[in-house]
Order: C-alpha cells, then sequence, then structure tokens
C-alpha cells in the first residue's frame, strides 16, 4: 500500500470545464467567476459572494471592510493555519492568541471571555479540521461586546450549525478552495455575506482598487448602441490587491460546487468507517467530536501519545500522515504576541492527521483500520 493523505476529487468534468473557457480565450476575471459567485450564494444561502484567488485573501479583505483603526485587537484562535492571524496583521492590527477548547479543538469560549479587553474589535472562529464552533453562543457572545465576526470557514465548505450554513453564521464568511479541502479551484477562496454594501469595495479590492474589472468594461462596450470612446476609463480610489478569482479557477468550481454535497457525504461515510473501526484501539483516539450529519470535516485526526512513533510506524506501513497544526505562537514570528494557551501547548503534541478523501477505497480504509488497531505504542 502506498496511501496519499489527501487528494482532489476532480475528473473529466472539471477538464471539459477549462476547455469550454480555453474556448472562450477569457482565462482571466470574466462571467464564470460571476457565475460561480451567484451559485456559491445561492448554495449557502447568502445575498452575496466575492470570489478572491485564496482563503487567505478572503480573510484580509473580510477584515479590511470594517475599516478598523490601526492598531486595534482581534481575537484569534491559537490552533489554526497561519492565514488567519497573518489576515489580522495585513490589516496593521493585532492578533489575541486564544486557546483552543479541549474537547471539540476550536476557539475556547472561556479564555475568550479572559482575553477580551475594550481595545477588541472582532473575532475570527475557525471551524477547525470542519468541526463547527459554537456560533450562536459565538455571536451571542460578540454582540454583547460590540465585536464584529469574521467566520473562518476554510475547513467547511458545505457543512452545517444547526441547520444553517457554516460561514453564513458571522457579519462576514470566508472560504477556501486549495487542493485539500472540502472542494477545490486548485487555489481559490470566496467572501460571503448578507451585508451587500460590505461587499461592494471589496470588488474593487481584490482588483487592485480598479473601480471597474476589464469583464465590465467588455460588457458595457459590447452593446451595438454604446458609441464612447473612453470606454476603456477606470479610476482607483483606494488600496487594492491583485486578489481576484479568474474564469479557470471559476470553471472548476462551478463543476466542484455540483459534487461537493456527494463529496461531503464519502467523507462522512469514510469517517464512519475510521470511527466504528477504532473504538476499541487503546493507544489511537478520534481528536475532534465527530458529528457526522450535514457536517464539512476535511482531515481525519487522531490523538495519540507517542507520536512520532506512530508517525514513522504508519509510514512504513505506507500510509501517509500529517500534523495540522503547530499553536501559531510557537512560530518565530509570532512569539511576540504570546499569550497563556495551555491546552493548546500540549495537546498538539498528540495529533495526527489520516487520509481522507472521497476516492479513498474500502481497501485502503480496511488497511488503515488494520494499521491502526496494530500498533502497540
Amino acid at each position: 500500500m502506498n496511501i496519499r493523505l489527501f487528494k482532489p476529487c476532480i475528473g473529466d468534468e472539471e477538464l471539459e470545464a477549462i476547455k469550454e473557457a480555453f474556448g472562450r480565450a477569457w482565462l482571466g476575471l470574466g462571467p464564470k467567476v460571476n457565475e460561480f459567485e451567484k451559485m456559491w450564494s445561492n448554495f449557502i444561502g447568502c445575498k452575496d459572494s466575492v470570489g478572491v484567488n485564496s482563503g487567505t485573501a478572503a480573510l484580509h479583505l473580510a477584515l479590511s471592510s470594517f475599516r478598523f483603526p490601526a492598531g486595534k485587537k482581534v481575537l484569534v484562535p491559537v490552533m489554526t493555519f497561519a492565514s488567519t492571524a497573518m489576515a489580522v496583521l495585513y490589516n496593521n492590527l493585532q492578533p489575541v492568541f486564544v486557546d483552543m477548547d479541549e474537547m471539540t479543538s476550536g476557539i475556547s469560549m472561556e479564555d475568550l471571555e479572559r482575553k477580551y479587553d475594550k481595545d477588541c474589535v472582532a473575532v475570527i472562529p475557525v471551524h477547525f479540521g470542519g468541526h463547527p464552533v459554537a456560533m450562536d453562543q459565538l455571536n451571542s457572545w460578540a454582540k454583547s461586546r460590540n465585536l464584529k465576526v469574521i467566520e473562518d470557514s476554510a475547513h467547511s465548505a458545505g457543512g452545517k450549525y444547526k441547520g444553517k450554513a457554516l460561514g453564513t453564521w458571522g457579519d462576514i464568511g470566508c472560504f477556501s478552495f486549495e487542493e485539500k479541502k472540502c472542494m477545490t479551484t486548485g487555489d481559490g477562496g470566496m467572501i460571503s455575506s448578507d451585508d451587500e454594501e460590505l461587499l461592494k469595495p471589496l470588488r474593487h479590492s481584490r482588483w487592485v482598487g480598479i473601480n471597474k474589472d476589464t469583464w465590465q468594461r467588455v460588457k458595457e462596450t459590447s452593446s451595438s448602441s454604446h458609441n464612447d470612446p473612453y470606454h476603456w476609463y477606470y479610476e482607483i480610489s483606494d488600496i487594492g490587491y491583485k486578489y481576484n478569482m479568474n474564469d479557470l479557477m471559476a470553471s472548476i468550481g462551478i463543476v466542484q460546487l455540483d459534487k461537493l454535497e456527494n463529496m461531503n457525504n464519502r467523507r462522512e461515510e469514510i469517517l464512519t468507517a475510521y470511527l466504528q473501526g477504532i473504538q476499541n484501539c487503546e493507544k489511537v483516539r478520534p481528536g475532534i467530536p465527530y458529528h457526522l450529519e450535514n457536517s464539512s470535516y476535511w482531515m481525519f485526526m487522531v490523538k495519540v501519545k507517542q507520536r512520532d512513533k506512530f508517525i514513522l510506524y504508519m509510514k512504513d506501513k505506507g500510509v501517509s500522515t500529517g500534523v495540522h497544526y503547530i499553536p501559531l505562537t510557537f512560530h518565530p514570528y509570532f512569539q511576540p504576541f504570546k499569550t497563556e494557551t495551555p491546552v493548546a501547548d500540549q495537546a498538539w503534541k498528540e495529533f495526527v492527521t489520516l487520509p481522507l478523501f472521497p476516492e479513498l477505497s474500502t481497501e485502503e480504509i480496511n488497511y488503515i483500520i488494520q494499521c491502526i488497531n496494530d500498533y502497540k505504542g
């Protein structure tokens, strides 16, 4: 056996969609991006969405939309990918790292209360591994303190909490379509909200501040009645970034979105098999309390006391593993912002990620389960 950790579920449909984009000879920001944005908004049930080139870009622009004064604080989970905290720094704000909840591995409500002060302006909950934060509780807590909620749903495309789509609970939601996530556009991301006015400036921000992107100008001049030698004219009135999604990415995304529910359902089936298969294993325990209904888990994480030994054991068996994530304050760049996060500082040492992707075969799943159960520690 030689089993990958992750693998995007892509096929002929995506290739045909790319060929169609090639046939139109329009590869950049164009009609397919607009189509994907509308489909995505309909899918999660929000009023508007803006496609960008990464989940990192989505977080950066989402936070920028509130125009917080420089130096204000944003509450961020210490257990997350670097982008969550980098977006805070990109906006000249200060990250305040919050400990993880020992049961869910998500942000700790108790530590949020401890870390909050009057300089905090926002909180960024992350649905760690696809496991939902209790957004009703978090929103109530944030609202009582006049904090904005930027919902980092990079791990949770297609997931729901209490029947409502993840990414639609906060003031603004951010998604990632990087190749390992629930669905992919290669790289790519989306910003979504019910506040259309909040998102409107971000269409300019993603396109270096230009008030009319190229496709928009083409649409305006395509009418036979249009007769304006200044059709090319645009203005820049604010800072912007080269963060746009392009039609190649959107073409893949449209196909992937159609597959998303089936891919998430398949991951649920695989996780069910894993959890049943290791339920009597003393050495290896689930790292997240997987709730397999309307879920969007993109990784299977376990806890193992002697992690390094287990990783080498699985490697010898031909099973890929990973570790998601190191607490951010362990990285040199974030050490100046270090706070007390004792749960995460200890818990991460046991985390191991095992293979999870829709095309895992029954034979591979059973083999991985057998390897786990045979591990002696």
